[in-house]
């Protein structure tokens, strides 16, 4: 009676384990999935704009109350004065804040910003950081200096922040896609090839076709068909350039007394700003070690 019972539980325990394993499978399958992916990396950077943005509106917020009390200078609460103080910094940080939204946008599709879009960031940013700790430096007092540094510094910080890491969660959506793509290639299945089963020496036996067909198209008042046109063949979307391919067309387009930055990288390969400074490092780093072998 026992090993009727052992003999019935082993077939159903690999049963059971072979239905596990075709479920492990299949939520490997799915957790693979450049839509998966993507929509993954969608909520993180969903959660890492309403992190920073939070930050940067109670930093831009300090740095307004800051502001208005150095602007002030003193003056009696409720005059025209101390009320138009309250103007100063909010002129700024819209600036600032239109500038850092637009480049969560256009670091989202990796399209590069001009330099006056840098210039105005910066400017805003300096601004900010002036009127704040203009007072504790005159002052000479550090802890002021501290103080009053630390929310500009963070909000610039998170500004450039929140832009690369924008960039680089795009290039994860971008590296998982070309991933997955090439895994289905891989384990895409090779139909068979077919044996004719016509023997190789046998005779072949033409078959005519009808003769009603050619009459048909020989009837006197009736236009010949047109041809259907040809369905137009749908180009294959261009593979995305990997961090790899920079690299090389970097390599490619460098010459002798060409000094490497990002700015130039971005010239001759056309990546975005986060990649750019990667492959100058990264030619950095080879251009050094060259010379030492040749040393």
């Amino acid at each position: 009676m026992t090993t009727t019972n052992h003999n019935q539980t082993v077939p159903d325990r690999a049963r059971r384990l072979a239905d596990d394993a075709s479920e492990a499978a299949e939520v490997r399958r799915w957790q693979t999935h450049p839509d998966v992916v993507a929509l993954r990396v969608e909520r993180v950077r969903a959660q890492v704009d309403r992190l920073c943005w939070s930050g940067i509106v109670l930093g831009l917020a300090f740095t307004t109350a800051n502001v208005q009390w150095f602007a002030a200078a003193g003056s009696a609460f409720g005059s025209l004065p101390w009320l138009t103080a309250w103007l100063l910094d909010p002129t700024v940080c819209l600036i600032l804040l239109a500038i850092l939204r637009a480049e969560q946008v256009t670091a989202r599709y990796q399209v590069h910003t001009g330099a006056w879009v840098r210039t105005a960031k910066w400017l805003t940013l300096a601004a900010t950081y002036v009127m704040n700790t203009w007072s504790s430096w005159a002052a000479r007092s550090p802890a002021g200096v501290v103080l009053h540094s630390v929310p500009p510094l963070v909000v610039f910080v998170a500004a450039e922040a929140v832009t690369d890491l924008r960039d680089k969660l795009t290039d994860a959506v971008t590296v998982a896609f070309t991933n997955a793509t090439d895994q289905a290639s891989v384990r895409a299945p090779v139909a068979p090839v077919q044996e004719p089963t016509t023997p190789v020496h046998e005779p072949i036996t033409l078959v005519r076709e009808p003769a009603a067909s050619v009459r048909e198209l020989s009837v006197p008042g009736r236009e010949p068909a047109a041809p259907e046109p040809a369905a137009p063949r749908r180009k294959r979307p261009a593979r995305r350039k990997l961090f790899a391919d920079f690299i090389t067309d970097a390599r490619a387009a460098w010459t002798p007394g060409v000094e490497v930055t990002p700015a130039w990288v971005r010239d001759v390969t056309g990546c975005s700003r986060g990649v750019s400074f990667r492959v100058a490092a990264a030619l950095s780093a080879d251009a050094e070690k060259e010379a030492r072998e040749d040393d």
